[in-house]
């Protein structure tokens, strides 16, 4: 049974001006959006494919009212450097570097789709790097193990790229088709955004890394509390694999996002935020 939240969720004063946390911050080869002050517990969200710092502004809006909120861009995408060689693996690795040097110690990982992967995977090789875990619309395995499954995979997301088409052509109809039943219309511009700001060699890189994704195995061993949070409408990451990812997570909570496709904190961002919200009070001290 899906758990729900009320998306009415009272609010303390925003820290700092908008103007101050939407200025792109640089460390080292990675940039980065930063809400609240520097001595809160710290929530760091990591985007998908697709993504950027910026997608996150609904939620730095609002959790950097009590919380050190922090979005990075993933390695190639907004201003961050890309990565000579672009795996889970190389991408968690980044993401550890990325914590150790903006002091980020423990925080609540909240990953998105990729992100979420990338979370999952820098928990299996530094258990204690994270206080709390939220998997949003991602997966524990990708695809079929079948090599020619990948490549087919591969090929067909790729393939409109190929034909000559670009990510700033493409990113309406990208968005468009993830999305689930009436979306916020400003998250859907601001999706479309960051879709169309996503370099072409950033989005091939990123798709030719998924396929063989597998943390099933190892999803026993995430030790720290963990919401699962799904959309209904989701088809990208449905909900029947989320459940069954919850399973396999000792102790996790499932929520599940009436209407909401696979871009829920964008579409619902109330409505996320209230779930995370949720899930945040009811963490240990």
């Amino acid at each position: 049974m899906a758990e729900q939240y009320d998306a009415r969720v009272e609010e303390p004063a925003r820290q700092g001006t908008q103007q101050e946390w939407e200025q792109v911050r640089v460390l080292g080869d990675i940039t980065y959006l930063e809400a609240g002050l520097p001595g809160a517990p710290a929530i760091i969200f990591l985007h998908g494919i697709g993504g950027a710092a910026r997608s996150f502004l609904p939620q730095l809006d609002h959790f950097g009212r009590a919380w050190r909120a922090v979005a990075w861009d993933m390695p190639g995408h907004g201003g961050s450097s890309p990565l000579e060689i672009v795996t889970i693996d190389t991408l968690a690795a980044a993401l550890a570097g990325f914590l150790t040097q903006a002091g980020l110690q423990r925080p609540v990982l909240v990953g998105h789709s990729l992100g979420g992967m990338v979370a999952q995977r820098l928990l299996t090789l530094q258990p204690h790097a994270a206080r709390a875990l939220v998997l949003a619309q991602t997966s524990a395995a990708f695809g079929s193990r079948d090599p020619a499954w990948g490549e087919g995979f591969v090929a067909a997301r790729l393939g409109p790229l190929d034909a000559g088409h670009t990510m700033a052509g493409l990113a309406e109809g990208m968005v468009a088709d993830v999305v689930g039943d009436d979306p916020d219309p400003a998250g859907v511009a601001l999706a479309r955004w960051c879709y169309a700001h996503t370099p072409d060699s950033t989005y091939r890189d990123t798709v030719r890394a998924l396929p063989g994704f597998d943390m099933r195995d190892a999803l026993g061993r995430i030790g720290v509390p963990t919401l699962v949070l799904a959309g209904n409408r989701d088809r990208n990451a449905p909900p029947a694999g989320m459940q069954r990812m919850t399973a396999r997570i000792p102790g996790a909570t499932y929520v599940e996002l009436s209407g909401a496709g696979h871009l829920a904190y964008l579409e619902q961002p109330a409505a996320f935020n209230a779930a995370l919200q949720g899930f945040l009070t009811g963490l240990p001290p």
